[in-house]
């Protein structure tokens, strides 16, 4: 029973890697598309959302039957019940990434300015979200804080975006409107740098059993 419950497990941490891949496929096609206003990209990230939303299913199917069929003990309960939760919070990234690419076409190439950080904020995104899975599949939690550190990072570089684009308001009114859509563009990306500091959070947890009280992300 215990080899089959590995095994369970095992497949476990490949769809999680599996759905970490698609958020970052996600999140690149979205801000490739805004970058060079590339309407294909945007559909591969809505494709890419998509995928996600299909995966959340199949590994919420999978959680349900190692808890219901298998009867885990506390660690191996701790690791399912915090895959739930990060299913949940990848399932919020693909949501905001889709959103970003739908502004793909609505902010003119005048505002490089403004996409310079836009870009370095989805890298940084990015590699959140990237090294937060692979610390779930590692069990590591030293890992796990890297990513919460980085979160700062993140914010850092919006309120960077947010200084510039109201400056530039204040100088070029007639851009308002355009600067309003990369101020929040900037925030989905500080949004998804937040829910892959929530994914590493439930990490430490299924390892440690103790987890940072956070605001819920909606």
């Amino acid at each position: 029973m215990r080899i089959f419950f590995d095994e369970m497990l095992r497949t476990l941490n490949v769809e999680m890697i599996k759905m970490g891949a698609l958020c970052e496929d996600a999140i690149t096609c979205a801000v490739k598309a805004l970058l060079d206003n590339d309407a294909e990209m945007a559909e591969s990230a809505f494709a890419a959302e998509r995928a996600i939303d299909e995966k959340e299913r199949e590994i919420e199917s999978l959680c349900m039957k190692l808890l219901l069929q298998q009867q885990p003990v506390a660690a191996d309960l701790r690791m399912v019940s915090s895959a739930l939760k990060m299913i949940s919070d990848m399932e919020r990234i693909g949501d905001q990434a889709a959103d970003i690419a739908e502004m793909t076409g609505f902010v003119g190439s005048e505002h490089t300015f403004g996409k310079v950080h836009i870009k370095e904020m989805a890298l940084e995104a990015i590699s959140m979200v990237t090294g937060s899975l692979q610390s779930f599949v590692d069990r590591d939690v030293a890992a796990a804080q890297a990513v919460i550190a980085a979160d700062d990072k993140v914010d850092a570089l919006f309120s960077k975006v947010r200084r510039e684009l109201i400056a530039l308001i204040a100088e070029q009114p007639e851009h308002g409107e355009a600067c309003i859509d990369i101020l929040m563009i900037a925030k989905y990306l500080e949004r998804i740098g937040d829910h892959a500091t929530n994914i590493a959070e439930w990490v430490e947890f299924s390892v440690t059993g103790s987890h940072h009280d956070t605001e819920a992300l909606s």
